[in-house]
C-alpha cells in the first residue's frame, strides 16, 4: 500500500474552507465525498497490507515548507482534541468511505503544527519495530532463513539455531546471541525443511527425531544442518562451513606432529573433542595437506558432505551417507575395494565401525576419524565401551599397534582479537604409549603424557601455559578449560619464577615460544622439541 506523491496533490475546495472557518475552534466539521476512498500517508498498523512499507521511513515523516501537503496521525478524539490542539489552525481535507469512516486526511499545517504532528507519529508507531514486524511478514519462510543465513555469514557465526515459533539465535565467538523476530512455527519451518532436506530425509526424521542434510546458497557458501524435534515440533541447527580448505598451517596446533601424521601410510589418526571443537577443520587441513604434497586416492564417508575439495595431486572422492551408500559400515567395506590409500571416516559411532576401520588399517590404510571424547584416556576408553568386556583385550592389542595418534582439541575465545583459538593435547605413538595400550594401563596415559618427557606428547597444561604466557587467552578462560587447573596455576608459577620461560615438567630443558611464520594468521603454538 505505498503512497504516490499524487495522493497530496488534490486542491482545496474553497467552499470548504469557507465552512471549515466558521466552525467552533478545535472542532472543525469533516464533509464526507461520495468519490472513491483515497490513501493516506499514515496509516493504521490495521489497516496494513503484508508488503505495506510507504509511511515507515524518515522522508514521509520529515518537515516540509508550509505551501507543501504533508501526512498527519489520525485526527484525536473530542476529549484530547484540547490538549492536542496546536496554537496555529489546520486546514483539513478528507474523504469517507460508504459507512462513513475517514479513509484520507490531508492537511496544510504550519511549521510549528508540523512538529506536533510528527512527534504525534512517532509516538504511535515507533518505526523500528514497525518495519521489523513488517518486514517479517512479508518474507516467505524460506526467503527468511536464507537472510538469517546472509546475517550469519556477514559476522562470522558459526551456528544458527532455529526453532519453530522461538526467537532465532546464533552463535559467534562461541557465545549465544540473540536475533530479532521469531521463527515461522512449526508448519512453515516444516516446509522449509522439506525442500532443503527432501522426502527421504525428512522420513528419517519423523521416524528418529532428528536428520542430517547439507545446503549450498549462490554467494553465501555451504551449510551443515542438524534438523531434530523439540517438543514435537520441528527445530534446526545450521552449521557454516568453510568454502575453502584451510592451511593446516594457520589453525594453531603443533604443525610438525600434524604433517607428520598426514603423511603416515597406515594407522589409526583420531581427532576429538565436543561439538564445535573445530574437528572437521582438522580433518581437512590434513586432506589438503596431502592434496598439495602427495599422490594418493583419499576417500571420504561423510554425513553429510561438509567441505567439497579442489583436487591437486589426490583423487578425493566424498561419499556421502544416506545418498552414496548404506551407512559407515557399508561403506567401509566396499571403500576396500575402491583402491583406497586413505579413508576419512566422519565419526566412528559403533562397534562395527570401529572394528571395520581397523581392519582397514590392518590391510595398510591411514584411516582418519572423529569422536566425541575430551582427552586421550577417554578416548581409549570410548573404543573399549563399543565392545564386550571379553573383547577388550584382543582390542588392546590392535590398538596398541595401529592406533597412530590422538588430537583433542578445545576452542577458547583470544584475548588479543576476536576469534577461538585451539587448545590441544596430543598423543602419538611411542615403544612406552604402545607398551600401555597393550597392558590396559590407560589411567597411566594422563601421567606420561604430563611429564611430556616423550617427544610427541603434549598435554593440555603445557599448551594452555603457552597460551597465557603469550597473552593469547585470559587466564580465567584457560583455568576453565583445564582438566586440572590447580597443576595449571602451579605451572604458571614456575613460569614465573624462571622470568617468563615456560620449562619442562619432570626436565630441565626449557622451550620458548616459536616466532610464527610470516603467513600465519596470528600467533601460533609451537612446541619446541
Amino acid at each position: 500500500m505505498g503512497d504516490t506523491p499524487q495522493d497530496f496533490d488534490k486542491p482545496v475546495n474553497a467552499q470548504r474552507l469557507a465552512k471549515l472557518s466558521e466552525g467552533p475552534a478545535g472542532a472543525p466539521e469533516v464533509s464526507a465525498q461520495p468519490s472513491a476512498p483515497a490513501r493516506s500517508n499514515v496509516t493504521s498498523l490495521s489497516d496494513m497490507e503484508d508488503g505495506d512499507l510507504g509511511g515507515l521511513g524518515g522522508a514521509g515523516l520529515a518537515p516540509e515548507p508550509p505551501t507543501e501537503p504533508n501526512p498527519v496521525a489520525p485526527l484525536p478524539s473530542a476529549g484530547s482534541a484540547a490538549g492536542e490542539s496546536s496554537a496555529e489552525p489546520a486546514i483539513i481535507d478528507t474523504d469517507t468511505d460508504a459507512d462513513g469512516e475517514v479513509q484520507n486526511v490531508q492537511s496544510k499545517r504550519t511549521p510549528q503544527s508540523e512538529a506536533d504532528a510528527k512527534a504525534r507519529v512517532q509516538r504511535l508507531r515507533p518505526q523500528d519495530e514497525t518495519t521489523e514486524r513488517l518486514s517479517a511478514t512479508t518474507m516467505s519462510p524460506r526467503h527468511q532463513v536464507e537472510a538469517w543465513l546472509a546475517g550469519m555469514a556477514k559476522v562470522g557465526a558459526s551456528d544458527l539455531v532455529l526453532r519453530a515459533g522461538a526467537r532465532p539465535s546464533r552463535r559467534v565467538d562461541g557465545k549465544i546471541h540473540f536475533m530479532p523476530g521469531r521463527v515461522p512455527g512449526p508448519g512453515p519451518l516444516l516446509e522449509v525443511l522439506r525442500g532443503v532436506m527432501g522426502e527421504e530425509r525428512m522420513k528419517v526424521w519423523r521416524e528418529t527425531g532428528s536428520a542430517d542434510s547439507a545446503l549450498e546458497l549462490d554467494g553465501l557458501g555451504r551449510f551443515r544442518l542438524n534438523a531434530y524435534k523439540q517438543m514435537g515440533e520441528p527445530a534446526v541447527v545450521i552449521r557454516r562451513i568453510n568454502e575453502a580448505a584451510p592451511d593446516i598451517s594457520n589453525l594453531g596446533l603443533p604443525i610438525d606432529q600434524v604433517e607428520k601424521l598426514a603423511m603416515r601410510k597406515r594407522g589409526l589418526m583420531l581427532v576429538t573433542g565436543i561439538a564445535g571443537s573445530g574437528k572437521s577443520t582438522t580433518l581437512a587441513g590434513m586432506i589438503q595437506y596431502m592434496n598439495l604434497h602427495v599422490e594418493r586416492h583419499v576417500i571420504t564417508l561423510e554425513d553429510p558432505v561438509e567441505l567439497i575439495y579442489k583436487e591437486h595431486n589426490c583423487v578425493i572422492s566424498q561419499r556421502e551417507i544416506g545418498t552414496d551408500c548404506a551407512d559407515f559400515g557399508d561403506g567401509l567395506r566396499h571403500a576396500l575395494r575402491q583402491s583406497p590409500d586413505v579413508i576419512l571416516i566422519g565419526e566412528m559411532r559403533d562397534a562395527e565401525t570401529v572394528s571395520a576401520a581397523l581392519d582397514a588399517t590392518e590391510t595398510g590404510h591411514l584411516v582418519l576419524s572423529t569422536l566425541h571424547t575430551v582427552n586421550a584416556p577417554q578416548t581409549v576408553d570410548r573404543i573399549l565401551s563399543f565392545f564386550p568386556s571379553e573383547q577388550h583385550q584382543q582390542l588392546r592389542m590392535r590398538l596398541a599397534d595401529n592406533l597412530a595418534g590422538v588430537l583433542s582439541q578445545r576452542l577458547i575465545p583470544r584475548m588479543d582479537r576476536d576469534g577461538m583459538v585451539p587448545a590441544f593435547e596430543l598423543l602419538v605413538q611411542t615403544p612406552h604409549i604402545r607398551e600401555l595400550l597393550a597392558e590396559g594401563k590407560t589411567a597411566e596415559l594422563a601421567r606420561v603424557i604430563d611429564q611430556g618427557t616423550e617427544d610427541g606428547l603434549i598435554s593440555f597444561n603445557q599448551c594452555l601455559r603457552q597460551l597465557v604466557v603469550e597473552h593469547v587467552v585470559d587466564l580465567q578462560e584457560a583455568l576453565a578449560a583445564s582438566d586440572k587447573p590447580d597443576d595449571l596455576v602451579l605451572a604458571l608459577r614456575g613460569i614465573t619464577a624462571s622470568h617468563g620461560r615456560p620449562q619442562r615438567e619432570g626436565g630441565t630443558k626449557r622451550e620458548t615460544p616459536a616466532k610464527p611464520r610470516p603467513d600465519d594468521d596470528g600467533p601460533g603454538l609451537r612446541m619446541a622439541p
